[in-house]
């Protein structure tokens, strides 16, 4: 699978991965899985929203966040797997942290939108387990961070 071209097809960019904001490495294999660290909703060097949902950043825009951070966690495995997607297995967990006020309690509707995009491309093998949590606050004020877990055959 052309997973560049399915994206473009569905109108996002793959683009390359995020520079690491501090000691770490956006992606590491081990095995047959490629765990992923926490990919803010960054496009070009920026984030498109800061600020906790929903008193600054509305559903839309953290859903629209929650699937960049998704695209930025794909590009991170890009990386891993050197531009071929042939070993790609499947998406087994997707973990979604949403910046948001104490009472706010649609978490899932924000996780919600990365998950549809990664069943969109993947069909079944984007279907994943998941956690969809609250934060007080997130990296540079982002209002969402996600990881992904990826299986791949060694």
């Amino acid at each position: 699978m052309d997973v560049r071209a399915k994206l473009k097809e569905m109108g996002y960019d793959l683009g390359s991965t995020p520079r690491a904001v501090a000691e770490y490495v956006p992606a590491v294999r081990s095995g047959g899985l490629i765990f992923v660290s926490g990919q803010l909703p960054m496009r070009d060097g920026q984030l498109l929203a800061e600020g906790r949902v929903p008193e600054d950043v509305d559903l839309e825009t953290a859903q629209r966040c929650a699937r960049q951070a998704a695209i930025n966690g794909l590009a991170a495995v890009d990386t891993v797997l050197a531009g071929d997607w042939a070993p790609f297995v499947r998406i087994v967990r997707v973990g979604v942290f949403v910046n948001c006020d104490h009472d706010f309690n649609l978490q899932h509707k924000v996780a919600n939108a990365a998950s549809e995009l990664l069943g969109q491309l993947f069909g079944e093998a984007g279907h994943h387990a998941r956690a969809a949590v609250g934060a007080s606050g997130l990296p540079l004020g982002a209002p969402v961070e996600l990881e992904l877990i990826v299986e791949a055959r060694p």
